[in-house]
């Protein structure tokens, strides 16, 4: 099964009053494993940056003022994620986004039939916990010591290895425990055979020697009131 795990960054919280996308991460699983397959891009969104959005992304309008718009690379995006389910942290945000620009380029916008909300399997999974990206990240213990600041495809690896762990991890002790209970009936299987094979040796002596009989009397004699005598 295919999928793509993403993120964004924008200018503000809104598309419906002129906030924009200025960058989009993609990374792309198959069967819960990171194929090494992704798409990022970063966007001229033709207007401003409020203070505080450059605070939680770090993208000014210097950095982006050279970069390409949506536009020119929707198609690309498109592509990339295929007719795959869309997996985001808190996706309806990423979604508006994501469709708004696509609307911009008279294309039509994905389905959010596709979309796939780990916050909404987050609260189900720990209810009445912290659900951010970072919260699960120190949940489950994964390193997020070089997230300095928000970044679309740093967000969606990290966002990968939290998916993987809130639907179930990977299991790798049921692997390992496959693996040995075939080992062992292997080992079952093999011993009947084993066994018809071995070469049958005579019984060894077991019977004490006169020798051993009367070194066994002197010592009984030594002590007081043995039981073994009343035998």
């Amino acid at each position: 099964m295919r999928e793509i795990i993403f993120d964004t960054e924008t200018t503000g919280l809104d598309p419906n009053t002129g906030d924009r996308l200025v960058e989009i991460g993609c990374i792309e699983m198959v069967n819960r494993v990171l194929t090494g397959a992704t798409f990022h891009a970063y966007f001229n969104p033709e207007r401003d940056m409020p203070p505080e959005a450059e605070r939680v992304h770090g993208l000014s309008i210097a950095f982006l003022s050279d970069k390409p718009l949506f536009a020119a690379r929707a198609q690309e995006l498109l592509d990339f994620i295929g007719d795959s389910p869309l997996v985001a942290h808190n996706a309806g945000f990423d979604f508006g986004f994501l469709n708004a620009e696509l609307a911009m380029c008279g294309l039509p916008p994905v389905d959010r039939a596709r979309m796939v909300d780990t916050v909404v399997i987050a609260r189900a999974k720990h209810p009445g916990a912290k659900n951010s990206l970072d919260a699960l990240c120190t949940r489950y213990g994964i390193d997020r010591s070089h997230r300095t600041k928000h970044g679309a495809l740093l967000d969606a690896e990290l966002l990968a290895q939290v998916y993987v762990e809130l639907l179930g991890g990977r299991q790798i002790g049921l692997e390992l425990a496959a693996d040995a209970a075939a080992v062992s009936l292997a080992a079952q299987t093999a011993a009947p055979i084993a066994a018809r094979t071995r070469a049958i040796r005579p019984p060894r002596p077991h019977a004490p020697t006169e020798e051993e009989l009367a070194a066994h009397a002197k010592f009984l004699e030594s002590l007081k009131e043995p039981i073994w005598l009343n035998v």
